[in-house]
Parts: C-alpha cells; sequence; structure tokens
C-alpha cells in the first residue's frame, strides 16, 4: 500500500492509502482478483486435465480387468498343466509362474545394483564437474542411448558381448565358489542371467542417468553456497547439498529404471539360455527365465489355456509393477522430508 504526499506553502499532507483493486487495475488492469475474467478458460483447462487423469485411471483398470478376465480359465483350472520354455514335464499355473517370476526379479535386482550407482556418478559428473561443452556432448549420448531399441541391445550383447563376458563369468565363478549359489562351471557360452543382468543395466542406465542429471541440476544455489561457506569440499558439498536434494527424484529414476528391467523381452531372449528353476547361480546355463521373455517364445504358437496361462503370467508381472511403484512412492513420500526438495 502507497500513502501520496502533497505540499502546499510548505505545509504537507497525505492522503490516504490506494485501494487494492485501484493498484490491481493501475498494475495489470487485464487480470482480475476475482476469477471473472478468463473463468471459462481455467474451467476447460481443469476439464481436460482432470479428464486426462481419469483416463490414466481408466486405462489401468482396462488393462487389470482385461488381464484378470482372459486368465480366469487357467487361474480357476487346478487341474490344467502347463510346459513353459525350459520345462520337460507339463507343470500346474503355479510351478510354471514361481521360477519365472523369480528369474525376472533376481535379473532386474542385479540389473539394478549395476545400473544405479553408475547412473547417479555420471549424472553427478555432468551436472557438477564436467565443462559445459563435454556434459552437453555427455548429455546428448545418454539420450541417443535411451532411444535405441532393445533388439539392437539384444544383438549387440548377443553377437560382441556374450563372448568377451564368458570368461569373466569363469573367473568369478571360481572367485566366489565359496559361495553358497552352485557347484557347476560357468557357461562357456554367456548366456546366462549375469549376461541378461549386464545388458538391462546397460538399458536402464539412460534413464536413471537422465532423471538424475536433471534432478541435481535443479539444487538450489543456496545451498550449494551454504556448504561452501562452511569449509566444505567438493565431495562433501555433493554429499550434503546435492545427494540428499536428489534423493527422491533418484528413487523415482530407479523405478522407472527398475520397472524397464521387470517387463523387457527381446534383449533377455536373445542373450539368455531360458530354464525353469529357483537358484541363485546367475552363471549357469539353463537355470533361468523371465515371464517377458517366456510369453514371447510361446505366444505365436498358444492357444485356448495355454493363452489363459501365459496372460495369467502376464497379470502375476503386471501386480509385481504395481507392488513395486506402490513401495517407491511410499518411500518418496517418506524421504522427501528429508532431501530438501520441498524446501
Amino acid at each position: 500500500m502507497t500513502t501520496s504526499v502533497h505540499f502546499h506553502g510548505g505545509h504537507t499532507h497525505s492522503s490516504p492509502p490506494a485501494p487494492a483493486s485501484d493498484l490491481t487495475d493501475a498494475v495489470a488492469p487485464d487480470i482480475r482478483l476475482d476469477g471473472r475474467v478468463g473463468t471459462a478458460g481455467n474451467r476447460i483447462f481443469a476439464a481436460l486435465a482432470g479428464g486426462a487423469g481419469i483416463l490414466i485411471l481408466a486405462t489401468l483398470a482396462a488393462v487389470a480387468i482385461f488381464l484378470a478376465i482372459e486368465a480366469w480359465p487357467a487361474l480357476t483350472d487346478s487341474s490344467a498343466r502347463f510346459r513353459a520354455m525350459g520345462q520337460a514335464q507339463p507343470v500346474s499355473l503355479l510351478a510354471l509362474t514361481g521360477p519365472q517370476l523369480f528369474g525376472t526379479v533376481l535379473g532386474a535386482v542385479l540389473a539394478m545394483v549395476l545400473a544405479v550407482p553408475l547412473s547417479v556418478g555420471i549424472a553427478l559428473f555432468i551436472t557438477q564437474y564436467a565443462p559445459a561443452r563435454l556434459a552437453g556432448f555427455l548429455a546428448a549420448v545418454i539420450d541417443l542411448l535411451a532411444a535405441i531399441p532393445s533388439v539392437v541391445f539384444g544383438l549387440w550383447g548377443g553377437l560382441w558381448l556374450l563372448p568377451k563376458l564368458a570368461g569373466v563369468w569363469t573367473g568369478m565363478r571360481e572367485a566366489l565358489a565359496w559361495l553358497p549359489i552352485g557347484t557347476t562351471p560357468a557357461s562357456p557360452t554367456g548366456r546366462v542371467l549375469a549376461s541378461a543382468a549386464v545388458i538391462l543395466a546397460v538399458m536402464i542406465i539412460p534413464i536413471v542417468t537422465a532423471i538424475s542429471r536433471d534432478i541435481f541440476a535443479q539444487t538450489p544455489r543456496s545451498m550449494h553456497e551454504a556448504a561452501l561457506a562452511l569449509g566444505a569440499t567438493t565431495w562433501e558439498r555433493l554429499k550434503l547439498a546435492v545427494l540428499p536434494y536428489g534423493r527422491s527424484g533418484i528413487i523415482s529414476a530407479s523405478m522407472l529404471g527398475l520397472g524397464r528391467a521387470l517387463g523387457e523381452t527381446m534383449a533377455v531372449v536373445m542373450v539368455l539360455s531360458v530354464g525353469a528353476t529357483y537358484s541363485f547361480d546367475v552363471f549357469a546355463s539353463g537355470a533361468h527365465s523371465t515371464i517377458a521373455a517366456n510369453i514371447a517364445l510361446q505366444f505365436p504358437e498358444a492357444s485356448g489355456l495355454t493363452m489363459s496361462a501365459l496372460i495369467a503370467t502376464g497379470l502375476a508381472l503386471f501386480a509385481v509393477t504395481m507392488v513395486v511403484n506402490m513401495l517407491a512412492r511410499l518411500i518418496i513420500a517418506r524421504t522427501r522430508a528429508y532431501s530438501g526438495a520441498n524446501a
């Protein structure tokens, strides 16, 4: 509020402050605080935004309902038996889904263990250490990697990477012989779950890196200056300011990467010798499979109850993905208060 002062013959007197509405009209005559101007546009935009949100929920519900309906015959027929890739004898639906779900989760977790630390390190280098030109070049390369189709990663992994990894797995198998994960030698072909996990890690590194990079770049300058004012080194500044601020973003990025690792199909099919066992020996051939890979291998020739069983395994993967995302949202909500992101 302002008060105008007038001088008359050596005397001064002040006029009352201008009303807020007059100030609003003077500063922004086209903007009204009462909401009368632009009401129709606001309502249209709100309706469109609400409709988009409802459409997402409706699509998710439609997918879940479709999977449940199509999987119902296999879920309710306890006497039905099915054969998965790598299984010699027909088994029940639970025995069919269990090993595949185990292999899916184990491969995805291994990929995350490899990808997340490397992705965070790359994002920190791009945003905190690299010169501007180098940072821009690396960011473009990361974005380009995210656009490469999975079948290309499968070809690269199957034709070039596997022969080189086979010797690595042999050495690691001998070095980790004391672990209770199995006694069989590592596969000389390299077509094992460890190789699939490496390729999955390469595929999800661009996703985690790109999101982490954007989060780190948004760290308030005041947080950097406060850490430096306290005498922090570069690493201490990252540890005290950048990483806590981006913690929730790193978790979100990791969950997106995990979602792709859980559902990846072609790259896994092209590099993994499938099996159907519960085994932590990731260097053994013919020991693991994934739900997505099994569906891709059997879907072209499936029909009737076999098709229903494949859809039931897809429903199990859908449920696991939903649970993982809900847990991620819970973790983000619990860590947001400590990250400084909402400060």
